[in-house]
Formats: structure tokens, C-alpha cells, sequence
């Protein structure tokens, strides 16, 4: 199983929001800070307030915030909030399946129950649990953009060999 790069930003957005708890945060910042682009934080915040994972506040003072607090906020709903399809192999899908051994072969009731024990794991792990180091969290992250006088980005970028996301 590979989760989407939506996913991966999706939860990086929402462990930086759990480091913010007390501020609301804008995307640029967010998209300055993981080197990431703005467009798809855009929509990946749309989809996590729609989900009611996130509050959007409009205006000069607006931003984006957790809607609950980080322990209450579990990984598989943020995965299922991000994620549309779950399919590991074609005989999990009704619609789709031409499989000419579904239903004779053990495949599909292993690659079930992996998926359930998959799930289970990240039921119990919550944001809180992913940013229990904020400090050491912080320190990898891109410094903010400092605005020069034409208003354009000045960030440094990141150290040779550094990995940034």
C-alpha cells in the first residue's frame, strides 16, 4: 500500500497546525516552512475543513487551525479523510473485479485482515503522538520567509544533503 502525496502533505499540514494549537496559521507560512507548494496545501485544507478536521478563518488575522485537539485527532482519520481508495489487490473491488479466481484463492481474506490490523495501528496513534518532539520538529524545518522590499520570498534554502518532506 502507498498513500498519496495528497496524504503525506495532508498530514504534515496538520502536525504543523498541532505545533500552532494556540495561533491561526496561514498556508503560505505552512508552504514556506515544508518548501511544499501553496496550490495543493489550498486544496489539501479545503478537503481537511470539509472533514471538520480543520477551521478556516477568512480576513487579515484569519488562517488555518485545528478544529479538535491533536490527541483527539486520530492518523486513520486523517488517512480516510485524504485517501480515497483502500483496494489493495482488484478482487477488493465489486465493481471492477475480473479476477477469474476471487472467491477460490486465500488472497483476498490475508490482504483484509492486514489492512484491518493497518487501520488499527493508526487508530491508536493520534497528532499528538507525531509531534510529541516539536522542538526537534521545528529545528528541521525551513526558517520563515523573510520578505524583501519587493515583497518577494527570502528564505534560505535548505542545507546540502538535508532532506526537506
Amino acid at each position: 500500500m502507498k498513500l498519496t502525496k495528497y496524504t503525506d502533505l495532508g498530514l504534515r499540514l496538520l502536525m504543523y497546525l498541532s505545533l500552532r494549537m494556540d495561533e491561526p496559521v496561514t498556508i503560505q507560512e505552512v508552504s514556506d516552512r515544508f518548501a511544499i507548494s501553496k496550490n495543493h496545501l489550498v486544496k489539501i485544507s479545503h478537503q481537511l475543513t470539509k472533514a471538520g478536521l480543520i477551521v478556516s478563518t477568512r480576513g487579515r488575522n484569519g488562517g488555518v487551525c485545528l478544529a479538535r485537539p491533536p490527541q483527539s485527532i486520530t492518523v486513520e482519520e486523517v488517512l480516510r479523510a485524504t485517501e480515497d481508495n483502500f483496494d489493495l489487490v482488484e478482487c477488493f473491488g465489486d465493481t471492477k473485479n475480473q479476477c477469474v479466481i476471487s472467491g477460490a484463492c486465500e488472497l483476498t481474506s490475508v490482504l483484509l485482515r492486514a489492512r484491518a490490523a493497518f487501520f488499527e495501528v493508526l487508530r491508536r496513534v493520534s497528532l499528538a503522538d507525531l509531534v510529541k518532539d516539536g522542538k526537534m520538529l521545528e529545528e528541521s524545518l525551513l526558517p520563515l520567509c523573510k520578505k524583501t522590499r519587493a515583497g518577494q520570498c527570502k528564505s534560505r534554502p535548505p542545507q546540502a544533503g538535508k532532506r526537506v518532506g
